[in-house]
């Protein structure tokens, strides 16, 4: 870090205050911040409230207690603890870097910013709340709150996600963190965006930095920081079978490790426009019976919407056989297994726990 200035002091010091006096001190991974713990809060949080994530967050932990507990884990059973909480991405980098810390580290957080951010899903600013928060390295971050408060103190310009703003405001928060208590002011400035200066509201007269804030004098706290540019989501249609052999088991496919919902479970895809007793023949070697039709419902990913159709099909038999790799299995719904799924995927199979009768089903 850069010698700080008067003004930088200022700064952490009234933050520091209002924190000791209004942030959050009982957050779960608060009570014991080691480096494990801190860093599969900060996963979890990307892009996920607090309020969301406490619950999974103390499942997970009394599962997978500490490094060894989930690098020795199958890769279902953490996609099944992480299910609903969405970006599967997280999970899978979780149970790979778990592996890289007990073959590489013997278990343990290496001490540089640079060997963390280098495991699978850890970026520099998560890299830098690890060792802050558990170790008190003084190093800065810049996770969505911290960008939102700096962009309004300092008025910065444009959206935080594009490279030229992205380095300003890094610069900006190296420039401000202290040295000491670096990861109490960490901790600080992530309440102050998560509880006062918010994405949608700012209560600017309970703010400790309001008086020389930017946004505040000049009235633009809607309008910074910029939002991301708009773009229209494309829509992409599927229909999922649902397909139960005579046990009322329903078939499930394993989706390949990267892309949408990778290496969770799902059901199988049919194109839309394609005859469904035919494809199933011809890609799964099944004969199928048409039971009928569910609901269909949109699915909002980052970058596209999926429009999901769904149909129930009964197993009449086998024209062939599932290829025997270990990427398919039959899934009791009301006897459920512990398994990562899809969120759609739970949802239907939700429909079936919940209304088995085919004649209720939307023919």
């Amino acid at each position: 870090m850069t010698d700080r200035s008067p003004v930088a002091e200022a700064f952490a010091a009234r933050v520091l205050d209002w924190h000791a006096r209004h942030g959050r001190h009982d957050l779960p991974w608060q009570r014991e911040p080691t480096a494990y713990r801190v860093w599969i809060s900060e996963i979890m949080l990307q892009q996920t409230r607090v309020a969301t994530v406490i619950p999974y967050y103390e499942r997970f932990l009394q599962r997978f207690p500490d490094v060894a507990a989930l690098a020795a884990a199958p890769l279902d059973e953490v996609l099944h603890l992480w299910s609903g909480l969405g970006y599967y991405a997280r999970a899978r980098n979780l149970h790979r870097a778990a592996q890289q810390l007990m073959a590489r580290h013997a278990g343990a957080f290496p001490q540089t910013p640079a060997e963390v951010a280098g495991l699978p899903g850890i970026g520099r600013s998560t890299a830098a709340a690890i060792l802050s928060l558990a170790h008190g390295q003084p190093l800065a971050i810049l996770d969505g709150n911290v960008r939102r408060v700096l962009a309004r103190h300092a008025g910065i310009e444009g959206w935080p996600g594009a490279p030229a703003v992205l380095a300003r405001l890094w610069t900006l928060a190296e420039a401000l963190a202290p040295r000491e208590r670096t990861g109490t002011y960490n901790q600080a400035m992530m309440d102050l965006g998560a509880t006062l200066c918010t994405r949608t509201r700012a209560a600017c007269t309970r703010c400790p930095v309001a008086a020389d804030c930017s946004a505040r004098r000049s009235g633009r706290q809607r309008e910074l920081p910029a939002p991301r540019p708009v773009r229209s989501l494309p829509v992409r249609r599927t229909r999922m079978l649902l397909i139960e052999d005579d046990g009322a088991r329903v078939l499930l496919e394993r989706r390949p490790p990267a892309g949408i919902w990778g290496g969770l479970w799902s059901l199988p895809e049919c194109p839309v426009e394609a005859d469904v007793p035919d494809w199933c023949c011809t890609r799964l070697g099944l004969r199928v019976e048409r039971r009928g039709r569910l609901a269909g419902f949109r699915h909002t990913f980052t970058h596209f919407h999926l429009d999901i159709e769904a149909e129930r099909l009964q197993l009449a038999g086998c024209a062939g056989r599932l290829m025997d790799d270990g990427g398919w299995l039959w899934y009791n719904p009301r006897l459920p297994d512990a398994l990562g799924l899809a969120t759609p995927v739970s949802r239907l199979l939700a429909s079936l726990r919940s209304d088995p009768d085919p004649e209720e089903i939307r023919r």
